[in-house]
This record gives C-alpha cells, structure tokens and sequence, in this order.
C-alpha cells in the first residue's frame, strides 16, 4: 500500500509540472496564430501519394484558397497535409503547418513556411479551430474523422460560431453519409436538420466558391 501511494504522489508531481509545457504550447500558438487570419484548415490522410488525384486536387485547392485571399493551416505533416501546404507555398501565401510530434509516424513536410510544433493533440486542436475561418476535409482516416466530427458537434452544440464545412470527393464520404442517414438519423439520435451544417463537393472551384460566399473578412 505505501509503495502504490509513493507512485501516485510521483504522478501528481509530474502532472503538475507539465502545465506549464501545456501553458507555453499555447502561449507560442496565441502568439503566431492571429497573423494568419483569414485562415482555412485542410484536414486529409497523411498516406495519400503525390501521384494521387486527391493529392493534386489539394494542391488546387490550397492555390486558389490563396489567389483568392485566404491562408492555408495544415497538420504540417506528409499526404494532404503536404499538399495544403505546398499548394499554398507556391502560389505565395502563408502556409502554416501545426506539426505533432508522434513516436514513430509523421515527420514534418517542407512546405509550410510558418510552422509550430505540439506535443499535445488538444492543444493543436484548439489551434486548428479558433483560427479557421473554414474546414475543407479531404479523404482520410481516424484522425481526419476525429477532426471532422469535433468541427460539427461544437457548431450543432453552439460552442462555437458555425463556419464552413466542406467534404471533398462524394465518392470517398457517400457511404458515411448514407450511414448517418440510414442509421443515426433514422434512430433519431440526429436531427435530420444536422446534416445541414457541412457541403460535399467534388471541384476545388466548389469548395472554394463556398468559402468565398460564406466568409465574411
């Protein structure tokens, strides 16, 4: 018993110095952050190949989020998070890239030429969200998921402003969405009026047009 004690007043001493890492994570991202505003958030697999379809049509995306008055935030990552950022590089706009450090999986991409590096997901989180003006959500896996359904619960929940949604490729999200559809809807644990708060398009000139007429800078 007083052994198991010892470990657990050890693990509050760390716990209680790693706020202040938490805290300066979010010190240098409340610093850098507002300077690229008008900003919109690309979300997408990190597996994607630069030969792929969905790797070019980001590239686009990105240049015409630029050419038309918008900065580009990525994961700063390889895959679509590579792609936000080039697409943006090359046409001469900021190109933030909001790395993390994992233990064994992403390094970060040579695009991005503002670049913050977390060790937290949350605190990237709040990132990616509070200086967003819009999300445009490639194909992905878990984590472009996760990053997708935390964008709509806090719009349905009001927790934040609503903004802009967009999925792109209605091949890749029509099987998701028939789900939410056919099952959740259905069972009533949505609201068919919730599937109102996104778009799903499958041009970059789409999703892009959808920002321009709903972002107001």
């Amino acid at each position: 018993m007083q052994e198991r004690q010892y470990v657990v007043d050890d693990l509050t001493l760390q716990e209680s110095w790693r706020i202040f890492q938490i805290m300066a994570e979010f010190v240098e991202g409340f610093d850098v952050m507002p300077q690229v505003f008008p900003a919109v958030t690309i979300f997408g697999s990190s597996q994607i190949k630069a030969q792929s379809a969905v790797y070019k049509t980001t590239i686009e995306v990105s240049r015409l989020l630029v050419e038309n008055g918008f900065n580009v935030i990525s994961g700063g990552g390889p895959g679509v998070m590579e792609a936000a950022n080039k697409g943006a590089t090359q046409a001469g706009g900021k190109s933030v890239g909001l790395h993390i450090n994992l233990p064994s999986e992403q390094q970060a991409n040579e695009y991005a030429n503002i670049r913050l590096n977390f060790n937290y997901f949350f605190i990237r989180k709040v990132m990616f969200i509070k200086y967003a003006v819009a999300y445009i959500i490639m194909p992905g896996g878990f984590g472009t998921l996760d990053e997708l359904f935390e964008a709509l619960t806090l719009i349905q929940t009001k927790r934040i402003k609503p903004f802009p949604v967009i999925l792109m490729d209605s091949e890749f999200w029509n099987g998701l969405l028939d789900w939410i559809k056919d099952t959740l809807v259905k069972k009533k644990t949505l609201s068919k009026s919730d599937l109102e708060v996104f778009n799903v398009v499958d041009t970059a000139e789409e999703a892009v047009g959808i920002v321009k007429r709903r972002v107001i800078v």
